[in-house]
């Protein structure tokens, strides 16, 4: 009797966690169709019926128990390909992580600890294809913080003819807004002024930095709200009273001319950064827009806010994504000895 009620208890567990990470899938607007529902569900049970029968609680699930799961599936053909195996380890690290949360305990490591030890899984997903993503060390991004951050006047004020070219200016906000906000260099080429939030209390905004940034949806990505490192909010300040004090026109935060609200082109905007990068004396030589380039300002900002207990849900809502790969990749830089300070 004791048992059968354990057993009932272990199943209820596993049911209760799938139907709270499907509530906040539908929630954010990540599972639309019911087939894409049947399909996880079907994913999800027929894990949840081996692991009861194997006398294995959620909590206590481990990568061995993963790993002989899906060797004892292994007549069934979906189970066949690496690219099934992926699917269902990604969807359990997702209901993993939602458990955990909701529990406030410590998120299980048994997902990533099992792709690390078998690459044909990881590697299954086109995503999953690159390597880990690039990412500044802790003193070239020190060193990028404050190479952005001398651009604003101090105290004493600047000798005649020491200002700054407001391109120039605007290179280096837009290069403190993937740093300090984790944004993507074309969702900085689409900001518009009036993305740029303020504090909610009057209280709160006596300084008068920007607070917040708002992202609008770009069909991939859903719509949010992003937090600015206190820095960058000082860069980006010096920026709007530059950006008004030249008259520039228009309604993007960063455009490409002064005058006539031309767009910043993706070319000019990478060549801006890579400049600014060169600049604070990183290199860029030999490194594209998307590996290595830009996008490790990005990546920095994530893993520093990692690394400082931002809640994994919370930086998935910040960076706009919903892919459990992003985090695992992350997860899997933070285990190596030196990550970031």
């Amino acid at each position: 009797m004791a048992a059968s009620s354990s057993r009932a208890a272990r199943w209820a567990d596993y049911q209760a966690a799938f139907a709270l990470w499907l509530a906040e899938a539908r929630h954010a607007g990540r599972i639309r169709r019911a087939t894409t529902v049947q399909v996880y569900q079907h994913m999800w049970e027929a894990l949840a019926t081996w692991s009861v029968g194997q006398g294995i609680a959620l909590v206590r699930l481990q990568a061995t128990d993963l790993h002989a799961y899906l060797q004892s599936r292994s007549g069934a053909a979906e189970t066949l390909t690496p690219r099934y195996a992926w699917r269902l380890l990604a969807l359990v690290d997702r209901v993993l992580a939602t458990h955990a949360r909701q529990r406030q305990r410590s998120r299980n490591a048994a997902v990533p600890a099992l792709l690390d030890t078998h690459a044909d899984i990881r590697h299954a997903n086109a995503v999953q294809r690159d390597d880990l993503p690039a990412y500044l060390q802790p003193a070239d991004a020190r060193r990028l913080v404050a190479h952005l951050s001398a651009l604003r006047p101090r105290r004493r004020a600047r000798p005649p003819g020491d200002t700054l070219p407001w391109q120039e200016v605007r290179n280096r906000a837009s290069v403190a807004l993937m740093l300090g906000a984790g944004l993507a260099p074309g969702e900085v080429r689409a900001l518009r002024c009036t993305d740029v939030l303020p504090a909610p209390r009057p209280e709160a905004a006596t300084s008068g930095l920007p607070w917040k940034l708002h992202i609008a949806s770009d069909g991939l990505t859903p719509e949010r709200e992003t937090p600015l490192a206190r820095w960058a909010a000082q860069v980006l300040r010096h920026w709007l009273q530059v950006r008004s004090e030249a008259g520039i026109t228009g309604t993007a935060l960063f455009p490409g001319t002064r005058t006539g609200g031309k767009v910043w082109s993706k070319v000019s905007h990478y060549q801006a950064t890579a400049a600014v990068l060169l600049a604070a004396g990183i290199a860029t030589a030999g490194e594209g827009s998307t590996a290595g380039g830009s996008y490790r300002l990005r990546h920095t900002f994530a893993l520093r806010q990692l690394r400082r207990g931002t809640p994994e849900a919370e930086l998935e809502q910040w960076l706009g994504v919903s892919d459990p790969s992003v985090m695992a990749r992350y997860r899997r830089i933070l285990l190596r000895p030196a990550d970031l300070a």
